[in-house]
């Protein structure tokens, strides 16, 4: 089953680059009141552009950064290994790990759970796991232009949400599971930060709508949607009229018993 969003890509380029606008500064604010040492060990899945694998490199021993493309991990910092892997096919290197660390990775695979197990195993006593997901929870229109927007607005997230994303493996639960499933695989010292923020048209949460409709665009028209609605929609984004919740995200860490 392939991915729907192409991260090597120009359009891929500026996903990225909006996604750490958004998420570099809560993820770095929760990663580092873990706990941070020079001789840590990190593996960073799902690296991106690479700014949380520099981010940590300047604060531990090595980093481990593993994408399926690494067309964009091109300036990283010294301390960072980049290997290109597909994490369907599990971890490309062994553990020990002191922090595993996955933002917007899990909830894309298919084969999570089989993951998630061997993330487990490949901590380091003592270590941490944190996954940083975004949530089900509605979007909710707060400011349209026209009254016509809301409606559209919400056919097109049902769409993208509902339709296309289970349809290519996405799960919009995993992230209100991954608590328990800590608990069940016998993590300790566990945690769930929340954030979330409103969105502007013309600003960092609705350029990545824009972008990530305009990735998704033919499975999109083969779902339901017209070109004039997904034209609307794109010119909705970048209109400063309109106003909208951005999506839930929720970090969520537990720690390998000492000794286990």
């Amino acid at each position: 089953m392939d991915y729907i969003f192409d991260t090597g890509s120009e359009l891929g380029h500026h996903h990225l680059d909006h996604l750490g606008k958004l998420l570099d500064t809560p993820t770095t604010w929760r990663l580092e009141r873990l706990g941070l040492r020079s001789d840590m060990r990190c593996l960073e899945l799902g690296a991106g552009s690479g700014s949380i694998a520099n981010w940590l490199a300047a604060r531990t021993r090595e980093v481990v950064a593993v994408d399926i493309d690494t067309a964009q991990l091109y300036d990283v910092a010294p301390g960072v290994q980049v290997i290109r892997h597909d994490l369907r096919d599990g971890l490309p290197v062994d553990g020990p790990f002191d922090l595993i660390h996955a933002r917007l990775t899990m909830l894309h695979l298919p084969q999570r759970e089989e993951l998630f197990g061997r993330l487990v195993e490949a901590l380091a006593p003592g270590g941490r796991l944190v996954f940083g997901d975004i949530t089900d929870r509605p979007l909710e229109a707060i400011a349209v232009p026209e009254p016509a927007d809301r409606d559209l607005w919400d056919k097109v997230l049902h769409l993208s949400h509902e339709v296309v994303s289970p349809a290519r493996g996405i799960s919009w639960t995993w992230a209100r599971e991954t608590a328990d499933r800590m608990t069940t695989a016998g993590l300790v010292d566990i945690e769930i930060m929340e954030y979330s923020q409103t969105t502007t048209g013309g600003t960092d949460g609705c350029l990545l709508h824009r972008n990530l409709n305009q990735q998704a665009e033919p499975l999109l028209l083969a779902a339901g949607a017209t070109p004039a609605e997904l034209t609307r929609y794109r010119a909705l984004m970048t209109n400063p009229d309109f106003k909208a919740w951005f999506y839930q995200f929720l970090m969520t860490s537990g720690r390998r018993r000492s000794g286990v």
